[in-house]
C-alpha cells in the first residue's frame, strides 16, 4: 500500500501542489501524512489553510497520523485539524498563543499521541489546554524550554491515562517528577534527558509508577547510582533501563546487571 503512508517532508511543496495532491492523488486509505512547509511565511506561501484541511478530512477519512515540520500554523485553528487524527507531531512549527484552546461548543480533535519538537513558543498554557481536552496516551516534548515544573503540576492531573512520556532538553526539576509520580500512574515508558536540575529527591518520587517497563535517564552530579538501584528494587515491571550522562565503569554496570537479571541495563556516555 504505497499510498497508505505518504512522506512529503523531504520537499518543500506549495499549497497549490498540496491542493492537487488532495484532490487527485491521495487515496481514501491514507493513514499517515508527513509534510514540510515554510515557517513564518507570507499568506500566499503558507502550506495549510482551514479549507485545505477540510478537503483533506473529506478525502482521507482514515488519516490518523499527521506530521508537520516547519509549518506556519498561526492562521490555522487547531480545531480545523482532521477529526480522524489521533497522532499529531509538530516540529519547528509556528503556533500562536492559546492555539490548543478551543470553544466548548466545538469538539476538539481527538489527539491521543502528541509530539512537540523544537517549538520554543510551546508553553505551560499550551500543555494545559491540550491535556485538559484530550485523553493523551503519549506525550513527547523536546526542546520546549518554556515548560516549567508549574506547567507539569497543572497538567499532570489531566494526564492520568498517559502511558508514554518523553522529556528532552526541558528545564525541569524535582517538582515535575513529584507530580509525574503522583498522577501518571499508568506510565509504561519514561524518558528524562538533559535534566540537569534533577536530584535524588525527584527520582525517588517515581517509585509509585508500578507499570513502568522502560526508563531512560541521564544522570548528572545531583543523582546517585544508588538511587537508581533503589528504583530497580521497587519497580516490579521495569525490564529496560537506559542510562546516559555520567560515565560508568563497565564492571560496575555488570555487577548491577547480575543483581537484576530481569532488567536489561544499557549505557550511553
Amino acid at each position: 500500500a504505497v499510498w497508505t503512508h505518504v512522506d512529503l517532508s523531504p520537499h518543500r511543496i506549495t499549497r497549490r501542489t498540496l491542493w492537487h495532491l488532495v484532490r487527485h492523488r491521495l487515496p481514501d486509505s491514507l493513514c499517515t501524512l508527513r509534510m514540510r512547509g515554510v515557517p513564518r511565511s507570507g499568506g500566499k506561501q503558507r502550506l495549510l489553510s482551514p479549507a485545505l484541511l477540510a478537503a483533506l478530512r473529506k478525502r482521507c477519512p482514515q488519516l490518523h497520523r499527521l506530521c508537520l515540520t516547519e509549518t506556519d500554523l498561526r492562521h490555522v485553528p487547531y480545531e480545523s485539524m482532521p477529526s480522524s487524527v489521533t497522532t499529531l507531531e509538530l516540529s519547528l512549527c509556528d503556533i500562536p498563543d492559546a492555539w490548543f484552546c478551543v470553544s466548548p461548543s466545538v469538539p476538539p480533535p481527538q489527539v491521543q499521541h502528541l509530539a512537540i519538537h523544537s517549538i520554543p513558543t510551546f508553553s505551560d498554557h499550551h500543555l494545559l489546554d491540550i491535556s485538559s481536552q484530550n485523553h493523551l496516551k503519549t506525550l513527547s516534548l523536546c526542546g520546549t524550554y518554556r515548560i516549567t515544573d508549574m506547567g507539569i503540576q497543572a497538567a499532570a492531573p489531566h494526564l492520568k491515562e498517559l502511558e508514554r512520556l518523553i522529556l528532552r532538553h526541558c528545564i525541569l526539576g524535582d517538582a515535575a517528577m513529584v507530580f509525574i509520580g503522583r498522577h501518571m500512574k499508568q506510565l509504561r515508558y519514561l524518558e528524562i534527558s538533559n535534566a540537569y536540575f534533577l536530584t535524588n529527591r525527584g527520582l525517588v518520587a517515581i517509585v509509585t509508577l508500578e507499570h513502568l517497563e522502560t526508563l531512560c535517564l541521564d544522570l548528572y552530579d545531583l543523582v546517585s547510582l544508588g538511587t537508581v538501584i533503589a528504583l530497580l528494587q521497587v519497580l516490579p515491571r521495569l525490564n529496560h533501563l537506559k542510562l546516559g550522562g555520567t560515565c560508568f565503569e563497565d564492571e560496575l554496570l555488570g555487577k548491577i546487571q547480575e543483581n537484576f537479571p530481569h532488567c536489561t541495563i544499557s549505557h550511553t556516555p
